[in-house]
């Protein structure tokens, strides 16, 4: 067994769409819509393994709660990019363009090299290194 995809639900699609495939190198699909459920939604394929992101949005549903990953439920997705330098780039170049890295990059007590970024939209995204 495998996980197959994780699904997030966004406000805004395009901006979620162009931060994944900027930073994470995902490729996406042709967007798909429902007009009759007002629901739209774009996959995302990493270029290594078979694992996919699914970004959905629907005008019903609410709005995001005020600080994702601190409350109960998914706490972040962990998206490992290759060696330790591998990390330490990509965090400096969220932060360059300007975006929230909420943990720096470390060497976690369970041996992970990590560090913690918000997506646009709040969700926390952990860059790992190849343990």
């Amino acid at each position: 067994m495998k996980i197959d995809h994780i699904a997030i639900w966004c406000d805004d699609l395009e901006r979620m769409r162009e931060f994944y495939t900027t930073y994470f190198a995902c490729v996406a699909n042709d967007i798909y819509r429902n007009p009759s459920k007002g629901y739209s939604s774009y996959f995302l394929s990493f270029s290594a393994g078979s694992s996919r992101i699914e970004l959905m949005h629907r005008t019903d549903i609410d709005p995001a709660p005020e600080r994702r990953g601190y409350s109960k439920g998914w706490a972040h997705l962990s998206i490992c990019v290759g060696e330790r330098e591998d990390v330490d780039k990509l965090v400096e170049r969220l932060r360059g363009d300007g975006h929230r890295i909420v943990g720096e990059t470390r060497l976690t007590g369970d041996g992970y090299y990590e560090a913690v970024v918000e997506d646009v939209e709040g969700n926390l995204v952990e860059i790992i290194a190849n343990k």
